[in-house]
This record gives C-alpha cells, sequence and structure tokens, in this order.
C-alpha cells in the first residue's frame, strides 16, 4: 500500500511518502514542507517536531503508532542542531526507545531546512 502525505514533489516526481508491505511500514525522508511548498518552522525543533506529528499520522492511516517504530534516521545540516532533534524525537518515542541515528548531510533540498527524517517500524501482534 502506498501512502502520500501531500508534499508537492510527492506528485510531481512520483513517489509515495510512506510504503507498508505487510506488517512492514517505511516512511521516505521527509521534511518540515507545507503543502504550499514553503517550509514550516525556523529552528530544528519546530521542523522535526513537525515532521514527526506528520509520522504519527501516517503511521495511523497505516494502522500502526509509535509503539511500532523500530528504526529513526535523522539528516541535519549542522550537528548543532542534534540536541533540538533529540528533543522533539523524545516527545513522541523516549517511552518506545526504537533505534536513533542522526548523521551531518552538507545541504538539503532548500536553504531553510535543517532536518530531513525517515522511520521504519514493524507492526506487532496486538492481541
Amino acid at each position: 500500500m502506498n501512502f502520500s502525505s501531500g508534499a508537492p514533489l510527492e506528485e510531481l516526481v512520483g513517489y509515495s511518502r510512506m510504503v507498508k508491505i505487510g506488517e512492514h511500514i517505511y516512511i521516505g525522508g521527509t521534511t518540515a514542507i507545507l503543502p504550499d511548498g514553503t517550509v514550516n518552522g525556523e529552528t530544528a525543533l519546530e521542523q522535526a517536531d513537525y515532521i514527526f506529528r506528520k509520522f504519527i499520522n501516517l503511521l495511523k492511516e497505516a494502522e500502526a503508532n509509535a509503539g511500532d517504530v523500530i528504526k529513526i534516521k535523522a539528516y541535519v545540516t549542522d550537528m548543532g542542531y542534534a540536541k533540538e532533534v533529540g528533543e522533539a524525537y523524545s516527545r513522541y518515542f523516549k517511552q518506545v526507545r526504537p533505534l536513533f541515528t542522526i548523521i551531518q548531510t552538507p545541504k538539503l533540498n532548500r536553504p531553510a531546512q535543517m532536518v530531513e527524517i525517515e522511520l521504519e517500524a514493524f507492526i506487532t501482534d496486538k492481541a
């Protein structure tokens, strides 16, 4: 199953934001882009929080939740943003404790973008 988040490039380029195959869920690299193409948030904390909220909503669409998340990888344009991204991460996943990696990259698609995040989940038997 393929899912869209409404980001402008998804339709233009032809890719899915999230793919669910059986019990596996993969959410591709996601930034804080609004449907009009502008960047949401002026800090890494605001951008990461926006992305994590988007993830939670996408997971619900796939009949999953934060407890099913097994791996998160964040890319930041400056490792100085790692603390803010970690703070946003903790709001949603501190109790779940999935794998979490932060990597520095020289730049993202737009100069105002500070962070891009991807996620993997596995839906466990809820019975």
